[in-house]
């Protein structure tokens, strides 16, 4: 397979269109939030923002779509972004509804309980506007994630933009990002179904891979997903590492890093946003994924969900230093 997989970082940024929201994080252990508890934050967050912001401290063309509230959790999150060199042109500022919200506690066995407000917040009210219109028009790949799909702003936006950036030589990818509290309903579906078949990169962590195909054999899934004319699949197994599946039959693993995990919440995202931007940026595959591996782990080295996002001098440090299983 060509190395050329993603169009160029030179055609226009990377964007990413969807939820931005602070998170706030339980300092205790337990399931939910009935009794009173000590928390800490807010964090910027958002699995899009996220993503966006590791491409951006990756040295990838960056771009973000979306909005926040006239109030400081939006600017937690827009001034972090800004900083990290994502251009937030296209973030809406909304003066009647808050910036969306995530609080997050840690069970035991280290699954999560979260209570989003996204859909009463400003992190659902967006849509096409001039500034959306222009960064579009100016883009070189769209990503998507899952939890977007659950807001009919960020499903408008991106059945829109994706013509338009097809047209001019750009590319697409998917990341699955399942949640068990996002209502997913057959609008949802359907979209997400037109967007595989629209694929150049699939990003699914663990059972995503089966969800995305509707089968369970891994073999069986990758060969079905190919059939819809995915171009590449990088699949995220956590501690067990990451394998980059090409539909040439080609296939390339990494293993995981060796690190003491504080907080996984945005692992994954960070892994995407780091693999996309070094595709882009020209990496062949087997680097890209040692540094989205990299990316990922450090992540989670650190609590909030993407205070771990590394510069490029960050990872190879991280790299060097960090046994691997």
């Amino acid at each position: 397979m060509p190395q050329a997989l993603l169009s160029p970082d030179a055609l226009g940024p990377t964007i990413s269109v969807g939820e931005i929201l602070v998170e706030i994080v339980a300092t205790s252990i337990g399931e939910g939030f009935r009794t009173a508890q000590p928390l800490i934050g807010p964090y910027p967050s958002g699995a899009p923002a996220i993503f966006i912001d590791q491409c951006g401290r990756l040295g990838g063309r960056a771009a973000m779509i979306g909005a926040v509230g006239d109030d400081d959790f939006g600017r937690v999150n827009l001034d972090r972004l800004s900083a990290d060199g994502v251009d937030v042109s296209g973030v809406a500022v909304d003066g009647a509804f808050p910036t969306g919200s995530a609080f997050v506690r840690y069970r035991a066995d280290r699954t999560r309980d979260f209570v989003y407000n996204i859909a009463t917040s400003a992190a659902a009210r967006f849509g096409w506007s001039e500034a959306v219109d222009a960064l579009v028009r100016q883009a070189g790949h769209l990503h998507v994630m899952g939890t977007a799909l659950t807001l009919s702003s960020a499903r408008e936006v991106i059945a829109r933009a994706l013509p338009i950036i097809k047209a001019r030589g750009g590319t697409l990818s998917v990341d699955p990002n399942l949640r068990k509290e996002l209502r997913r309903d057959a609008a949802v579906e359907d979209q997400f179904a037109e967007l595989l078949r629209q694929a150049d990169l699939l990003l699914p962590s663990g059972d995503e891979l089966a969800r995305a195909a509707g089968v369970e054999d891994e073999a069986a899934a990758l060969a079905r997903l190919f059939e819809l004319g995915i171009k590449e699949i990088v699949l995220k197994r956590g501690a067990d590492g990451a394998s980059c599946f090409g539909c040439d039959g080609s296939r390339i693993d990494t293993a995981a890093f060796l690190v003491e995990e504080i907080d996984p919440t945005g692992a994954g995202d960070c892994f995407g946003g780091a693999y996309v931007a070094c595709r882009r940026l020209g990496m062949a595959r087997e680097t890209a994924l040692t540094y989205a591996a990299a990316a990922g782990a450090r992540n989670v080295t650190i609590r909030g969900p993407m205070e771990g996002a590394g510069t490029r001098a960050e990872l190879d440090a991280f790299i060097a230093a960090t046994p691997r299983r």
